[in-house]
Formats: C-alpha cells, structure tokens, sequence
C-alpha cells in the first residue's frame, strides 16, 4: 500500500516540476519583441519641439536624455527652455542645468543657477 503512495507522490512531484520549468509564452514573446523596430524618441521629441509645442515635461525629457547622453550643448538648450516655462522645478534639474551650461563654457550662467540652487535650498531648510 505505501508502495504506490510513494509511486503516486513522485509521479506528482515530476509533473508540477516540469509544468514549471520552461513557460513557452515567454519565449514567443521574446521572439515578437525582436521584431519590432527601435524608435528613437529623443529625436521625435526635439521635433515636436522645434515646431512649436511647448511643455514641462517635454523639455524635462529633453534635457534628461541629452544630459544622460553628455550633450551638453542640446541639454542646455531643452534645459534653458524649462526654466524659461518655470523655476519652480526639483533641485536635480538645477544642477543638471548648471552642470551642462559649464560643460558649455557658460560659466556665469552656470553660477546663477547655482544660485538660484542655493537659494531654492535655503528657503526649504528655513520652512
């Protein structure tokens, strides 16, 4: 009687492991995923900018991907254009925006928005 118990619980043990080992959606979907095209985004982006469309979270976009990208010439300029829609932005976007405009040889632009930093800094410390 324990004989086929045994028989049984290794029988079931062998067919929940292989129902686990290998997915075959995961494998389709790997295959699909190859087959699609790589779209630039950075580039449709800038585009849409040039032409005219305006936003926060456009130029943030802008900037972070040319600033990751260490173009610093294009990322002070998506940059510049942000901060001509607000100053009200995070801290990163500051040093971001002073960090490239050095790497421009802006310097006294640069340290105006570290100021502007320092200041933003300042008044959060003192609420």
């Amino acid at each position: 009687m324990k004989i086929p118990q045994i028989y049984f619980f290794i029988l079931v043990s062998l067919l929940s492991y292989s129902g686990y080992s290998q997915n075959p959606k995961v494998f389709i979907t790997e295959r699909v995923g190859e087959s699609y095209a790589y779209v630039n985004v950075t580039k449709t982006y800038e585009r849409v900018a040039e032409k005219g469309y305006k936003s926060i979270d456009l130029f943030q976009k802008l900037g972070n991907a040319f600033y990751t990208d260490l173009n610093m010439g294009k990322a002070a300029k998506w940059y510049g254009e942000l901060f001509a829609m607000t100053m009200d932005l995070d801290a990163i976007y500051y040093d971001q925006y002073a960090k490239s405009l050095y790497a421009i040889g802006e310097n006294e632009k640069a340290n105006y928005i570290m100021e502007q930093l320092k200041q933003k800094i300042n008044s959060i410390k003192n609420k």
